[in-house]
């Protein structure tokens, strides 16, 4: 029984203790007190959040005898943004921001409160062209004559390529280093989807361009696995050498641990292969921190984290010159209609109404347009093209590429005035596909639909999910994907000043590290945004200048709606669970939201 019916009930039956027009007005109290006290709930909860919010952003004044923590746990994502959920639950860990980091070691070097860097190792996700970036980052921060001390209960090899440039690596007496090398172990789905009764029909031109052979084969064609090799033999080198030099290793001496992986060996087996300088458990720690970075022992620790130092103010004198972040699979709208909707993308309608934006804009002098992308939809990617030129006539526009910058990434700003690449970054795959599904056998066979067909012309069923493309239909779109292929071969040309003929030979689809990509004029320089800045700069004659990014980070109630929707915390749930599948599992999802030509690198690189 309800206590609606309960209290009628007794309102009705105890007329003399009570009247009906008292109990209406008790209830009526009541319901105004139940709607003042959600309100106040509201209000106050509110206030905590936007004073929670307020206070992370708040200017922060670094106290003396501090340390950067550098926490090298949870994603790396491009930018990084408030994590709201995080500060509501206590469960901060997920995506940190790569600009963020790099902000950070920045601001960490020129502050003479803070004493060094304290390198923490956990499980982080992260491509080895980013990793490269914060490397290259804390080798400029030693340049102070600060120092960096490293420590992990176990270091992944990726964690270990970016402790090994600390003045001191320690390791937890019971711990690991994982040294194993690099691998590639692409995926194929061919046979998982016909066993549910559905094909992909493929057009593509280029040799190389092996990012259909996910769905249309069950293993690495000739072509796919040449540049495969040489990418990941690439990487290596660059890591190989890295450690190398920071750690005084011989190159095949690194070779050799990763052959008889070292991973399991005992950790005093560490110390005499010079991989790790101590072996220390976090409470022996704190003292030999203390002594490196030249405090007395009863002197506090003061501990700074990379979200703590965007608060910290930094001096913007000058012009400005626009860092424009985009990152992500190329769309041509928004992906709608998910419950997983955290993951980035590159929506180039809206990436050309900013660009245009920044062109129109008088205080930006000039623009980094930061790319970390394997590309995605033809269309979007020339459209993006298009008004990258239009921006340049109003001021100079420098490419900075991140992990990839790739077919449609590379597409999208290979007309820039100066690009800049990574040593590790993959880039080029000049080329383009159409896939198409075919899911007759599924409709047919398998749920047991019937169609029919009534048409004006023989092709007005073209695309129709019911039946397979046939060779007349197949011709006509491979004769379109011949023009968008010479369109972009085009664009390349006029844009790296190469002919057309040049163009060809490096394209086809072959993919490209950047150290590659510079012998073939596919990029005019190496390293990281750092460098792309001070291009920009330069080609703007700013002889004082700061930096902005854009687009602007989303606002603390717009993460709040997404974290309660469920859209973020479900993809970091779903990311943490799937692991490596997360990848292939997100491409699936999306398909049917994608434009059916292509311009992309593998969908999934798996690379280990």
């Amino acid at each position: 029984m309800t206590l609606w019916i309960k209290l009628s009930i007794f309102a009705f039956s105890n007329q003399n203790f009570i009247s009906m027009k008292d109990f209406f007005k008790y209830v009526g109290a009541t319901v105004v007190g139940l709607i003042v006290f959600g309100l106040i709930v509201v209000i106050f909860g509110t206030m905590s959040i936007v004073g929670l919010i307020s206070s992370a952003q708040a200017t922060q004044n670094v106290s003396k005898n501090s340390v950067l923590v550098l926490n090298l746990s949870g994603s790396l994502a491009e930018q990084g943004s408030d994590n709201v959920w995080g500060m509501l639950t206590g469960n901060e860990l997920g995506s940190v921001g790569l600009d963020d980091i790099l902000s950070a070691i920045k601001k960490a070097k020129n502050n003479d409160r803070i004493k060094g860097i304290y390198i923490e190792s956990g499980i982080f996700l992260a491509n080895y062209a980013s990793r490269q970036e914060i490397r290259n980052a804390l080798l400029d921060f030693k340049k102070s004559g600060k120092k960096i001390i490293a420590y992990g209960d176990n270091y992944t090899q990726g964690n270990y390529y970016l402790a090994s440039v600390a003045d001191k690596v320690f390791l937890n007496p019971q711990g690991m280093i994982d040294w194993h090398g690099i691998g590639a172990q692409p995926m194929f789905v061919k046979d998982l989807l016909k066993k549910v009764g559905i094909q992909y029909q493929v057009v593509k031109v280029g040799k190389y361009k092996s990012a259909t052979e996910m769905y249309i084969a069950d293993k690495m064609s000739a072509p796919s696995r040449e540049q495969t090799q040489a990418y990941i033999d690439g990487i290596w080198s660059d890591v190989l050498k890295a450690v190398s030099d920071s750690r005084k290793i011989n190159v095949d001496k690194l070779n050799q641990y990763a052959d008889s992986l070292i991973t399991f060996s005992n950790p005093k087996d560490y110390v005499d292969a010079k991989l790790v300088d101590g072996l220390l458990y976090t409470n022996q720690l704190k003292d030999e921190v203390k002594k490196m970075f030249g405090l007395d022992k009863d002197d506090p620790v003061n501990q700074v984290g990379v979200t703590d130092m965007r608060s910290v103010k930094e001096e913007s004198e000058g012009k400005q010159v626009a860092v424009y972040y985009a990152y992500g699979s190329i769309v041509d709208n928004p992906v709608t209609g998910s419950m997983f909707g955290a993951e980035h993308m590159i929506v180039g309608s809206e990436v050309c109404k900013d660009l245009e934006a920044l062109a129109e804009d008088d205080d930006v002098k000039a623009v980094v347009l930061r790319i970390n992308s394997g590309g995605g939809s033809a269309y979007a990617s020339e459209q993006m093209w298009n008004q990258v030129e239009q921006l340049k006539k109003k001021k100079p526009v420098v490419v900075s590429m991140g992990d990839m910058a790739a077919s449609g990434g590379y597409y999208m700003g290979c007309n820039a005035d100066w690009i800049v690449a990574q040593p590790t970054t993959l880039t080029g795959s000049i080329g383009i596909f159409a896939m198409i599904p075919d899911m007759s056998q599924l409709l047919t066979q398998k749920l047991g639909i019937k169609f029919d067909e009534v048409k004006t012309n023989k092709n007005s069923t073209f695309g129709s999910s019911a039946r397979p493309l046939n060779e007349e239909e197949i011709g006509y779109l491979a004769r379109y994907i011949d023009r968008g292929y010479a369109l972009f071969r085009q664009r390349v040309a006029d844009g790296r000043k190469l002919s057309v003929n040049q163009v060809e030979a490096i394209a086809q689809g072959h993919v490209f590290v950047g150290r590659d990509a510079l012998k073939i004029k596919l990029v005019d320089e190496l390293g990281g945004l750092d460098k792309a800045v001070e291009k920009a700069a330069k080609l703007a004659k700013l002889e004082e200048f700061y930096t902005q990014d854009y687009p602007a980070k989303a606002s603390w109630m717009d993460q709040l709606t997404g974290a309660m929707s469920g859209g973020n915390y479900l993809d970091e749930q779903l990311r943490a669970t799937l692991g490596e599948y997360y990848e292939p599992f997100m491409l699936l999802k999306t398909m049917n939201q994608q434009n059916m030509i292509q311009a992309r690198i593998p969908f999934y690189l798996n690379i280990r």
